[in-house]
């Protein structure tokens, strides 16, 4: 799974900028400890799913910060198809029609907030000669 960090900014009226070293154009706010994780949390996805809607690589985590997100396994499946897809450049018409389904499924797959099933998931990445491996630590 991936875990991007993020950097808190105080500001004067007791918030703090969430921003994410690795996405730049990425950012939120929190009010205060107790929302800062799921703030973070939220920010992180409206950037990635930015990401994936405009068809750019999406940058693995590299930056250290003051805190962490680690995102689920599926959005972490859903970031490295996108940037397959993006490596080979293959777009959502081509995949849908490898895979025999319409357009829409296609897009399903690549929505950070709709739960895909973990085997058309798998087809997605079979069809880009790739494998998705799952593991446990």
């Amino acid at each position: 799974m991936l875990t991007y960090c993020y950097t808190l900014t105080p500001d004067t009226n007791g918030t703090n900028l969430i921003q994410y070293p690795d996405l730049p154009e990425g950012a939120s706010v929190s009010e205060g400890e107790r929302d800062l994780q799921a703030n973070a949390a939220e920010g992180l996805e409206a950037v990635l799913q930015m990401y994936i809607d405009a068809r750019r690589p999406i940058p693995l985590p590299a930056a250290v910060g003051d805190g962490s997100v680690t995102l689920g396994a599926l959005t972490t499946a859903k970031v490295f198809l996108s940037n397959e897809m993006v490596r080979q450049g293959v777009r959502k018409t081509e995949l849908a029609r490898r895979l025999g389904i319409h357009n829409p499924q296609v897009d399903r797959l690549l929505d950070l907030a709709h739960s895909s099933k973990l085997e058309a998931m798998e087809a997605a990445f079979r069809e880009l000669g790739r494998r998705l491996d799952i593991s446990v630590a």
